[in-house]
Formats: structure tokens, C-alpha cells, sequence
């Protein structure tokens, strides 16, 4: 029930998860490289180079953030990974390594570029494909002092990252349940006078209390402030009557989970409740939609059939969903495909999505619920079950 509870009770309620799931094996890693070798040479490329951030964790385990020093696995089509490294940064990067590689190290006043350039010199590669991830600013230098012919690697490194194992899906189950769990604490402890700030504190506590390694992100709204997608800055207090809207995830081994509730502190409009279902019901559409073989773009158009059914829209207009009905998601919070107007990927089983066609009443309410599912031979099948009601978490 919501507000029937406190934040200390809930905390002392929440321990490390029960359920975890199994990591990503060497094996698979080692299968995911084979792939991206098999998919570099489809597009006519000699090798794949593979920046830091959620690729290289994908390929290699490394959760390394991209920063101005080029750090990134080079991967002939034909030999083994590669991995480009400051030689400060060895040991470091050594210890998060979860498959074998080759080192080439690099100081601070050398050019990690010609690394690469003297790799493929000595593979007698001419034709490098690039994580897309990557900065223009390195790509742009390694044109220059290597003289390779580079080519964007979006069809490799989507080809790999968009169909997710089984053990993708469990870690993600994972960390959608324990987001299910920290959104219902949310939920029971809130009070009326408390901030937005005190509420992104508890869930970031109560995240890490089930093991996650904290917050993937985490946006809380009061009442005119959930008319605004991504929130209002500044702080909100909770009144009587208001519209709550939490959006937030956590990371389970680099995967994330991204799940959003709307609900109501005391009684709700006649225009909350209707504008709700309605949001309900596209959500349910665009589930429905989800069929092997139809193009991203029909779970949209689904939703926002729902939405002009009801007078809402269309298109962008609002009142109605003022964004695309959903993201891919799995390493990083929003990546490819997408569940948009003109996204014609082909729905296959293994992608996960977001659901979320939010409505919006502009500068007034906005109402959204967003869960996540993922496609089987069957269509979609639901990570988490729906919110049932306004003022049911």
C-alpha cells in the first residue's frame, strides 16, 4: 500500500538478492568474438577495433569507461584479440580481463594510433571497421597517421549486442526484480513533505542493499513535474493528491534495468485515472504487436493507435507520447533497435525493449509506465508484470 510504511522499515526489510544469476562464461565471450570476426568480414573489413565502454565489456569483461586515452581490442578477422593499453593502465586492465589477448602498450607522449597502424601493417590489413561508440577525435587521428580506410562497425557491433544469450536474459531478469523490489519499498515508504532528493537517496541505499552495484540512473517527479519526461530540476515536495512518477534501474554484472511506475499519493482525478488507462492500454498494444519477422516501427505505430483511439496525438502532439514507444537495452541503458517511426530492424527472438509510450499533458501531468520485454518465437514475453493500478505498485 502506498505510504503505509517508513524509509528505515523498508530499508531493514531488503538484504543481498537470493536469485543470482550465473556470469558470462569465457566460452560465450570467446563465441561472441567468433561472431564479430564472421560479421567484420561480411562488411569487407580486414579487422574490428572495439573502443572502451559496454562493447568492450561485452567482448572482453572490461568495464572500462571511455576517456581521452584510446584503451580498445583489435580484432583481425583471421587471429587473435588485441588490446591496445596505456602501459600505466596493464595491471588494471589485465585484472578485469575475462578472456586471453596480446598486449601492446603505449606511454603518455607516444601515439596509440600507430599501434594500431603497425597491427595491421603487419596483418597487411588496409580496411579497419570502428566501434561507432567511439569519439570522433580518435577516429579522425587514426585516419591520419595510419592512412587505413576506416568503416563504421554499427552492423557488427549490433549484430552481435542486439540478440541477447540466456545468460544476457538472466542477469537482466536479475536486475529488472530487484528494481521490481526497491519500486514497491519506494512506494510504501513515501510520506507526505518528503523531497524527490530523499526518495533518489532510498533507492539508491535500497539497490545496493539487494547487491546491485548501485543506481543505473534514477528520476523522481511529484505532481506538475511528471508532465516533463525526463523530470524538472531541483527538488519537489510530496502533497496529498499528488501524481508520483519513479523511473529508475540498477546494474546486475554491467547489465541494467530500467523500469518506471506512476501512481498516485491519495485519491486521483477522474483525469489521472483516465489518462492512466489509456497509458495502460497502449502499453499492452505494443506488447501485443511484438511478432517475429514485423520491422521495430509496428510496436509503435501499435501504441499510438491506442493513443488517437482515445483523441490523443497524433504523431508527437500533445496531449499524447511525445517519444518513441521504446529502447533496446542490456549493457547500456538505451542502445539499438528501437521502437520508433522508421526503425525498420526486424523484430528476431533475443531483443529486449523497453515499453514505455508515455502520455503527456503538457505542463499539468504525464503518465508513465514503462516495463521491459524481450522477443521469443511466440512474441513478447514480459520481464516484469505491468503496474495493475493507479495506486497499486
Amino acid at each position: 500500500m502506498i505510504g503505509s510504511s517508513t524509509p528505515e522499515a523498508e530499508l531493514a526489510k531488503l538484504s543481498v538478492y537470493a536469485h543470482q544469476a550465473p556470469a558470462i562464461t569465457v566460452a560465450e565471450r570467446l563465441a561472441r568474438i567468433e561472431k564479430a570476426r564472421r560479421l567484420t568480414r561480411d562488411m569487407g573489413a580486414d579487422a574490428l577495433l572495439v573502443g572502451a565502454g559496454a562493447s568492450l565489456n561485452y567482448f572482453a569483461g572490461v568495464p572500462w569507461g571511455a576517456s581521452e586515452r584510446l584503451v580498445g581490442m583489435l580484432l583481425s578477422v583471421t587471429g587473435d584479440p588485441l588490446m591496445i593499453c596505456p602501459f600505466f593502465e596493464l595491471g588494471s586492465l589485465e585484472a578485469d580481463m575475462k578472456i586471453t589477448a596480446e598486449f601492446r602498450l603505449w606511454q603518455e607522449h607516444e601515439s596509440p594510433h600507430a599501434l594500431i597502424g603497425q597491427a595491421m601493417k603487419d596483418w597487411g590489413a588496409k580496411v579497419i571497421a570502428v566501434d561507432p561508440a567511439m569519439s570522433f577525435e580518435m577516429v579522425s587521428r587514426l585516419g591520419r597517421e595510419t592512412g587505413l580506410e576506416i568503416r563504421e562497425a554499427s552492423s557488427v557491433i549490433n549484430g552481435c549486442r542486439m540478440y541477447k544469450s540466456a545468460a544476457e536474459l538472466a542477469l537482466m531478469q536479475q536486475a529488472k526484480d530487484m528494481t521490481i523490489l526497491v519500486h514497491k519499498a519506494t512506494a510504501r515508504m513515501l510520506y507526505e513533505g518528503i523531497t524527490t532528493k530523499e526518495v533518489n537517496t532510498f533507492i539508491e541505499t535500497a539497490h545496493r542493499r539487494l547487491g546491485a552495484s548501485g543506481n543505473s540512473f534514477v528520476i523522481t517527479q511529484f505532481g506538475r513535474g511528471t508532465a516533463f519526461p525526463h523530470g524538472l530540476p531541483g527538488e519537489q515536495r510530496l502533497k496529498e493528491g499528488d501524481l508520483v512518477l519513479v523511473d529508475t534501474g540498477c546494474y546486475v554484472q554491467g547489465y541494467t534495468s530500467d523500469i518506471t511506475r506512476t501512481y498516485i499519493f491519495g485519491q486521483p482525478k477522474p483525469e489521472y485515472q483516465r489518462i492512466w488507462d489509456i497509458e495502460k492500454e497502449a502499453q499492452a498494444a505494443a506488447f501485443a504487436r511484438v511478432e517475429i519477422g514485423l520491422p521495430c516501427e509496428a510496436v509503435d505505430y501499435a501504441a499510438r493507435a491506442v493513443l488517437e483511439k482515445h483523441g490523443l496525438g497524433p504523431d508527437y502532439n500533445l496531449p499524447g507520447t511525445p517519444h518513441r514507444t521504446g529502447h533496446g537495452i542490456g549493457l547500456s541503458i538505451h542502445e539499438p533497435a528501437f521502437l520508433v517511426r522508421g526503425d525498420t530492424t526486424p523484430l528476431a527472438p533475443g531483443m529486449c525493449f523497453s515499453n514505455e509510450p508515455m502520455i503527456v499533458v503538457p505542463d499539468t501531468f504525464g503518465v508513465r509506465l514503462e516495463d521491459h520485454m524481450y522477443v521469443t518465437e511466440n512474441g513478447a514475453k514480459w520481464f516484469t508484470e505491468p503496474q495493475e493500478a493507479i495506486d497499486r505498485v
